[in-house]
């Protein structure tokens, strides 16, 4: 079997509704869906239920939270990818996972574009350390080999950057391979919002627990560069009304056509910003 799609679900009917019908067009077919419910009180349990042909497992019981769900639907998984598919979240198109798989893929790490708030989330060709560490990956838009985990899953004792964590240790510190898919694979429902000092302490943690003092400063020196060069030029940029406009139609053939000839990990971060910036306004 290609792939285990695990979905993870607390009290949102609605959303994991949304989830379903995405999944249930799909044209590609190889897959098993996996969904860890957290013991929900809203009627997701009966929605669960009324779909359960649909489903290789299902629980609905209450958990430790969202990396202990996740855990829960590794350790059932039998897909040679995992992919975890929040209640909320919706594969983007009915082929989505056909454009993933039809080729035969390889690569330790698949990933692709999201869709956040009607925007484009475009992620680089290649990846880099400074993008890992600044960005990570976006869990919904990636699929990852199962082998990856083998006894190890996803660590409990964090809240928040579990997955950041994981993404360090194999594309970093391992060698496990990546590829990007180019295609846009997921919507991505409004996320919450988190305690920044929460993030920050877990993310001071997890770079103590992984890098030596003089690694970690070199990690850390070089994302800053990236992000204040690129800064320059973005505020350039924003004092240009004719500039943005080229800008938007250098993205509109990007998206149509492959660009080549662009320095890779500069144009990543430029395409991240006009997503983030630029486009949100029109």
């Amino acid at each position: 079997m290609k792939l285990s799609i695990i979905t993870v679900n607390l009290n949102n009917l609605d959303g994991l509704q949304k989830t379903i019908d995405s999944v249930i067009c799909q044209t590609f077919k190889d897959f098993e869906w996996i969904v860890i419910d957290g013991g929900s009180t809203d009627g997701s349990k009966e929605l669960i239920e009324q779909y359960a042909d649909h489903f290789a497992y299902w629980v609905s019981e209450p958990d430790k939270g969202i990396y202990n769900a996740m855990n829960k639907g590794i350790k059932v998984a039998k897909g040679e990818y995992l992919q975890f598919l929040n209640s909320g979240d919706w594969l983007w198109e009915n082929n989505s996972l056909e454009k993933v798989f039809r080729e035969d893929r390889k690569e330790d790490v698949l990933y692709g574009n999201f869709v956040y708030l009607g925007q484009v989330y475009v992620t680089p060709e290649k990846l880099n350390t400074s993008h890992v560490y600044g960005s990570a990956l976006n869990h919904q838009a990636t699929f990852i080999r199962r082998s990856l985990f083998g006894t190890e899953c996803y660590d409990e004792d964090y809240v928040i950057v579990s997955d950041w964590k994981f993404f360090l240790q194999k594309l970093v510190l391992g060698k496990s391979s990546n590829s990007k898919v180019d295609a846009n694979i997921v919507g991505i429902e409004e996320g919450h919002s988190y305690d920044t000092t929460i993030i920050d302490k877990e993310r001071e943690q997890v770079m103590d627990a992984l890098f030596s003092p003089m690694l970690r400063t070199t990690i850390e020196d070089d994302s800053a560069a990236q992000e204040s060069v690129m800064k320059y030029y973005y505020s350039y940029i924003e004092q240009h009304k004719s500039l943005q406009k080229r800008v938007r139609r250098i993205v509109n053939i990007h998206r149509q056509s492959p660009i080549k000839y662009f320095a890779k990990s500069i144009y990543s971060h430029f395409l991240s910003f006009v997503n983030h910036s630029l486009w949100k306004r029109h």
